[in-house]
C-alpha cells in the first residue's frame, strides 16, 4: 500500500476532473453573448450553452421584476452549429468515460490497501483506469477546443427566430464552462498519465539466521 499513494492522487485529481466535467456541462455559460438590441434581451447579455440559450428579460413582467428566459436546443435545429451538438455528445461520453476509469481505480485499490497480492488483476485494472481518464480528458479537450475557437473568431449563430436571439453578437467572450472544462482536461490527464504509470512493487524475500 505503501506504494500506491500516485495512484490514490490520481483517484482525487480524477475524482475532481470528473465533478468539473458535470459541472461544464450543466452550466450555461459556454458563450457569452453581448447584443445592442436591448428590447427582448434587457440585460444586454445573453449566455449560450450546450443545451440550450438563455437571457434576462423584463418584457411582459410587472415592474421591477426580471424574468430568465430559456430555451432548449432541439435536434430538430439545423442552424445550430456543429460544435454545440459535438459537445453535447462528447461530454455525455467523457461523464461516462470517467466513472468507469473511478470505478477502475477505486476496485485496484481495494485490491492494494486489502494486502490482495494479485499483481496481474491490480496492474489491469490502474491501466484500464488510466485508460478511461484519458479518454474521458480528450472527449473533453475537443469540444472546450472548439467552442474557444468559435468564440475566439466571433462565429455568428443564425437562431430560429422563436429562439428572440439575434444571428451575431456585438461581441463575444468565453464563459465560465470553458475554465472550467480546462481544468477539468488537466486533472483527467494527470489522473491518466499517474494511473497508466503504475508498476507492481517488486518484492524480494530476505533471510535471516
Amino acid at each position: 500500500a505503501s506504494t500506491s499513494h500516485l495512484q490514490l492522487a490520481t483517484f482525487a485529481l480524477g475524482t475532481v476532473g470528473w465533478i468539473l466535467c458535470t459541472v461544464s456541462m450543466g452550466i450555461v455559460e459556454w458563450r457569452v453573448w453581448h447584443v445592442g438590441n436591448t428590447t427582448i434581451i434587457s440585460s444586454g447579455i445573453a449566455w449560450v450553452g450546450i443545451w440550450k440559450v438563455c437571457f434576462i428579460s423584463y418584457l411582459h413582467v410587472s415592474p421591477g421584476y426580471k424574468e430568465l428566459f430559456c430555451h432548449k436546443f432541439s435536434g430538430y435545429d439545423s442552424s445550430i452549429p456543429q460544435e454545440i451538438y459535438a459537445a453535447q455528445g462528447l461530454l455525455l461520453i467523457a461523464m461516462f468515460m470517467g466513472l468507469l476509469g473511478l470505478t477502475a481505480t477505486i476496485f485496484a485499490l481495494r485490491n492494494v490497501y486489502m494486502g490482495i497480492t494479485h499483481k496481474t488483476l491490480i496492474t489491469r485494472f490502474f491501466l484500464v483506469g488510466g485508460f478511461f481518464y484519458v479518454f474521458a480528458g480528450l472527449c473533453v479537450l475537443i469540444p472546450v477546443s472548439w467552442n474557444f475557437y468559435s468564440v475566439t473568431h466571433n462565429q455568428s449563430i443564425a437562431f430560429p427566430p422563436s429562439y428572440y436571439m439575434p444571428s451575431s453578437p456585438v461581441v463575444q467572450e468565453p464563459g465560465a464552462a470553458i475554465p472550467i472544462g480546462i481544468v477539468a482536461v488537466i486533472l483527467l490527464l494527470l489522473s491518466g498519465t499517474f494511473s497508466l504509470s503504475y508498476r507492481f512493487p517488486v518484492t524480494t524475500n530476505t533471510v535471516t539466521k
